[in-house]
C-alpha cells in the first residue's frame, strides 16, 4: 500500500496539529485506534492480521467493554496512521480464549466465566457485563481496569506519554473528560428538575477542572490532545432541546474549554454519536476543536452539508466511511468509491482527519478494511 511518486513532508504530529489549525498539510491524516470510538474489534483486528499473513500471537484487548484492540505498530506502519492510543499496557494480563481460535491478552484483574449458553459473564468490583454467545462486545459497567486511584493513574499514562512523544512521531490523545451531557436520563434531569442538572454540572466542572490540572502537572509536554465524552444525539436527533443546552450544559463546556486552551495548547475533541447538527454551533462557540465520530447515516448529517456550514470553525475527525451501512456489507470496490467521494467532500481546506463512523465491528471483512484505508491514503494527497 505504497503509491509511487507521493512524497510526505511532514511528521504524524505536525500533520495531524496543522489539520486541526486549518494549516496547509501534505495529505489527510489517518487515525486508528487512538480513541475508543475511533478502533477496531479485537475480533476483526485478530481476522485482519491473519489475512495479512501477521502474527496474531500478541492482540491485546485494550477495551474490554467494547472488546477493541490496540494497533499494533505493522499495522500503523502499513495503513499510514499517523495517531497512537496513549493507554498503556495492562500491568498484569491473562490470555482470554472467548471462542474459536481467536485467544486475546486482557487484565489480569478482571473476572470472567461462561455460562452454559455460550453468553461470558466479566466480574469487576463496580459490576458485572455479559457478552452473549457468538458477540462481539460486552453490555454493562465500563470499569477501571488499571486499578488504580487517580493520581497514580496519571503518572501511569504519564510514563507512556513521554514514550510516545519521544520515541514516535505519532499524535497521541487522553481520554476522556465529561461533556456535560451524559445520557437520556440526564436530559429528562434537564427538563424536569434543571436545576438539579445545573448542580451536577458544577460538580462535574469541578472535577473536570481538577483532574485537567492535575494531567497539566504529569504530562502536558506528552499529549496533544483530550476528549470530552457528551452523547447528545440520537440517529434522528438532539436528546434535549437546544435552548436546555444551550442553558444547562453550554456555559460549562465553554469555562472548560477556555481553562484548557488559557493553560495548553492542548487540543480539545468532543466525541458525540448521532444527530447533533443543532448542537455544533454551541460546540464552536464554546472552544471545542473536533467533532468525532461525525455520524453520517444520522439525520441531518450529510457530509456535504456540514462542510458548507462548519468546515472553516471545527475539524470532523470522523465521517470517512459509513459503518452503519456500507463498511460491513459492501464489496471491497463499492467502499473505495465510497471512501474516495466522502474524502473529496471532507478534505479542502484542512479541518478533516480520515476515520470511519465510531469503530470497526467484529464482522467487518478483512478485505473491506483494507480497501477503507487504501482508499483514504490513495485519496489523501493535496
Amino acid at each position: 500500500m505504497r503509491f509511487d511518486g507521493r512524497k510526505e513532508t511532514m511528521t504524524s504530529r505536525e500533520r495531524v496539529r496543522n489539520t486541526i489549525e486549518h494549516k496547509p498539510v501534505d495529505r489527510v491524516p489517518i487515525d486508528l485506534g487512538v480513541h475508543f470510538s475511533t478502533g477496531i474489534s479485537a475480533f476483526a483486528y485478530h481476522n485482519l492480521r491473519e489475512y495479512l499473513g501477521l502474527s496474531t500471537d500478541n492482540i491485546e484487548m485494550i477495551d474490554m467493554t467494547q472488546c477493541l484492540a490496540r494497533v499494533d505498530d505493522d499495522i500503523i506502519y502499513q495503513f499510514h496512521v499517523d495517531t497512537i492510543l496513549l493507554n498503556p499496557p495492562w500491568q498484569k494480563h491473562k490470555l482470554w480464549n472467548p471462542r474459536g481460535r481467536y485467544n486475546f491478552h486482557v487484565p489480569d484483574c478482571i473476572k470472567l466465566t461462561q455460562e452454559n449458553d455460550g453468553a461470558w459473564i466479566s466480574e469487576m468490583p463496580e459490576g458485572k457485563s455479559r457478552m452473549p454467545s457468538g458477540g462481539y462486545f460486552f453490555d454493562g459497567v465500563w470499569p477501571n481496569h488499571y486499578m488504580l486511584d487517580t493520581e497514580p493513574l496519571y503518572d501511569y499514562f504519564a510514563k507512556r506519554a513521554e514514550v510516545i512523544h519521544k520515541e514516535t512521531d505519532k499524535f497521541t490523545m487522553f481520554m476522556s473528560f465529561c461533556g456535560y451531557f451524559t445520557n437520556m436520563d440526564f436530559a429528562c434531569d434537564m427538563l424536569t428538575d434543571p436545576e438539579g442538572a445545573i448542580e451536577a454540572n458544577k460538580q462535574m466542572h469541578e472535577w473536570n477542572i481538577s483532574d485537567f490540572n492535575l494531567l497539566l502537572k504529569k504530562m502536558s509536554k506528552w499529549v496533544d490532545a483530550i476528549e470530552i465524552n457528551s452523547d447528545l444525539g440520537t440517529q434522528n436527533g438532539l436528546m434535549c432541546t437546544p435552548d436546555s443546552y444551550e442553558q444547562i450544559c453550554y456555559p460549562f463546556l465553554k469555562e472548560f474549554c477556555n481553562h484548557v486552551h488559557a493553560n495548553s495548547d492542548i487540543k480539545i475533541m468532543m466525541h458525540s454519536c448521532g444527530a447533533i447538527d443543532e448542537a455544533i454551533p454551541y460546540i464552536i462557540d464554546a472552544g471545542v476543536d473536533i467533532i468525532n465520530p461525525v455520524q453520517i447515516s444520522a439525520a441531518e448529517m450529510d457530509p456535504k452539508t456540514l462542510k458548507e456550514k462548519y468546515g472553516r470553525q471545527i475539524t470532523f475527525w470522523g465521517g470517512g466511511c459509513d459503518t452503519q451501512n456500507v463498511l460491513w456489507g459492501n464489496t471491497p470496490e463499492e467502499i473505495k468509491d465510497h471512501v474516495k467521494n466522502l474524502v473529496e467532500i471532507w478534505k479542502p481546506g484542512g479541518g478533516f482527519v480520515f476515520n470511519q463512523v465510531h469503530n470497526i465491528m467484529g464482522n467487518v471483512p478483512p478485505q473491506n478494511i483494507i480497501a477503507m484505508f487504501e482508499a483514504a491514503y490513495e485519496n489523501s494527497w493535496y
